[in-house]
Parts: structure tokens; sequence; C-alpha cells
């Protein structure tokens, strides 16, 4: 729609400034106006204000101006058209547009909620958007929010401290949520919210404060990460374990490559229970490494033996492709 205007706008000006040109040099050449009088001319016939003829004109220049007019006056039309269109457009494009996008939100289930669209929201919001999971991103910000649905995310604005927009993002049922607000005042009164309205939620937050984080878990917050000390412990592990630093950057970034670490579910009907890795031989069908198997029962193998059996509500912790990781998805949900 923007382009479109532009586009618009652009036609009208031209078309004007064509015409105010094109009778400022007709003038000058047919009757020998000054320049400045040839464009006033020019100015006031388009415009049809209804003054007199600056100075008389002759049969010829009659005829000259006729033109200007007939031209001119269709030229103010289209343009009025033009505006009139575009306006009418873009008042319905907002009209159907906040229809359509409150069909969608309402629509949505097990999906997750990114209360603020910062910098840390923004990265939680472009990996879910990659990772294919829906979301709604929630902002007070009226740049934030057309930020969010430029790149083509459900996005609403609202104040997410409010317990009315947590309910128009479908609070009740969604399945995760991302706390992102700029002060952890904020982000502990979302997350008392959010967990009052549904307790199965899982909360994940950030504490810009180091005394934050033990208040943010006591309200509810399932996962808490702390900025600057993660990024002090990265900072140190890039000195002296370079290697390490280097993997875990490619490993949580994918260093712009199409490989990306995934957590499966193992489906309680799924044909691979009660088999071992190896006979599932998941990395030569399926070109993925399984890391870790988190037991249904919460223990945590790291790096498991081959002899390692799967069972139901197991999660899978691997590394791979893309593609290939949604191939394992599909096999340890199907049913056998």
């Amino acid at each position: 729609m923007e382009r479109s205007l532009a586009r618009r706008a652009a036609m009208v000006g031209g078309l004007l400034a064509t015409t105010v040109g094109f009778g400022t040099l007709g003038f000058v050449i047919v009757e020998g106006y000054p320049v400045f009088d040839a464009f006033y001319m020019t100015l006031i016939t388009v415009s049809t204000v209804g003054y007199q003829e600056i100075h008389p004109l002759s049969h010829a220049g009659r005829v000259f101006n006729s033109f200007v007019i007939l031209f001119g006056v269709c030229v103010v039309f289209f343009g009025v058209g033009a505006v009139t269109q575009t306006i009418i457009e873009l008042e319905l494009q907002d009209k159907f547009g906040k229809r359509r996008r409150k069909r969608v939100i309402d629509g949505l289930k097990d999906h997750y909620i990114i209360c603020g669209f910062g910098r840390v929201g923004r990265h939680a919001a472009f990996e879910l958007q990659r990772t294919g999971a829906p979301f709604v991103v929630i902002d007070r910000s009226d740049a934030r929010v057309e930020m969010a649905r430029q790149a083509g995310m459900n996005a609403v604005l609202a104040d997410s401290t409010r317990d009315e927009s947590l309910r128009q993002v479908g609070i009740a049922k969604a399945k995760g949520l991302v706390s992102a607000l700029a002060t952890d005042a904020d982000n502990v009164f979302v997350i008392l919210s959010a967990k009052t309205m549904n307790p199965k939620l899982t909360v994940v937050t950030r504490a810009s404060e180091e005394e934050a984080e033990q208040k943010l878990r006591l309200a509810g917050a399932d996962t808490v990460f702390a900025p600057f000390s993660m990024a002090g412990h990265r900072l140190a592990q890039a000195l002296v374990r370079p290697h390490v630093s280097t993997f875990l950057d490619f490993a949580t970034t994918a260093m712009g490559l199409d490989v990306a670490i995934e957590q499966v579910e193992v489906s309680g009907l799924s044909e691979v229970i009660s088999k071992s890795l190896r006979e599932l031989h998941l990395s030569r069908d399926y070109g993925v490494i399984v890391m870790a198997i988190r037991k249904a029962g919460g223990e945590m193998l790291f790096n498991p033996p081959a002899e390692s059996t799967i069972s139901a509500g197991d999660y899978l912790i691997a590394m791979g492709a893309i593609e290939n990781l949604q191939r394992l998805e599909k096999l340890v949900t199907a049913r056998a």
C-alpha cells in the first residue's frame, strides 16, 4: 500500500508539473509573456480560480489556453480522485486488517506470547518465526508493532501489564510467554498476571538487575536469564576456551547455516518406543545427532549411548539441518 501511495503521488505530481511547465512554455512562445507572467497565467488557469487574463490574449493564445484548461482540469480531477481512492483504501485496509488479525489471534492455540518487542523481544520473535512456532507480539509502541507486522508477525498494540491485553492475545490458550519488558517491575507484574490466568503457562524472562532474579522466579517465571552474567561468562569462555565458545555460537545461532538444535517429544503411540538409538540409525538415516535425552521422569542423559532405549514422554535433544529435524519430529510423533 505504501508503494502504491507513493506511485500515485508521484504520478499526480508529475502530471501537474508537466501541465504547468507546458503551459508556461506555451504562453512564453505563443503570447510572448515574461516567464513569471506565463507561469502565473498557467497556475490560475489550471486551478480555475477565475482571475482575469494578465494580458489580453490573441486568437492563437485563446486556442492554446483552451487546451491548457481542458488538460489542467482533467489532471486536477484525476489528482482528487486518486487521493480520495487512496484514503478509502487505507480506511478499508485498516478496518479489514484489524478484523483479520483478530480472527487469526482468536484462532491461536498452544501458541507463545512475546511481551515487548524491544531488543530482547525482537530476537525472541525472530527465533520463533524461524522455527515456525505460532506466536503473537504485544507492545505499547506503534512503531514496534508496525515493525513486527512488516516482518510478517501477528502483533497487537496494547499494554501487556493489563489483564485485558493478555486476554486479548489468548493467554488462557497459550503454551508459553516471553516477558521482555524494559523493567524488572513490569516483568514481575506481567508474570504474576499471566500465571494467575493460566497456571500451566511456561514463562521465561530476563533480569536486568541481579537482585531481581529471585523475585522473578517467585512471581512464577520458569526460566530467568541474566544478560550481564551470561555475557560475562561467554566473554571469559572466549578467552580461555575459544573453540568451545565458537561451537556454542554455532549451536545457538547457526552462524547463517541451516542448522539448529531442537527438542522433540516422543508420543505415546510412536513406533520408536522401546527401540534403542542403535536400532533407529538416526545419524545415518536422518542426518541428526542426538545430544541428550530428557527422560519422562526428569533425568537428563547427556551424550546417550547407542543402547539407550526410547520411552513415551521422552524428549530427544537433537542437532541437525532444520528439514532433518522436522523429519525426526514426524518419526517420533507418528503412530505405530
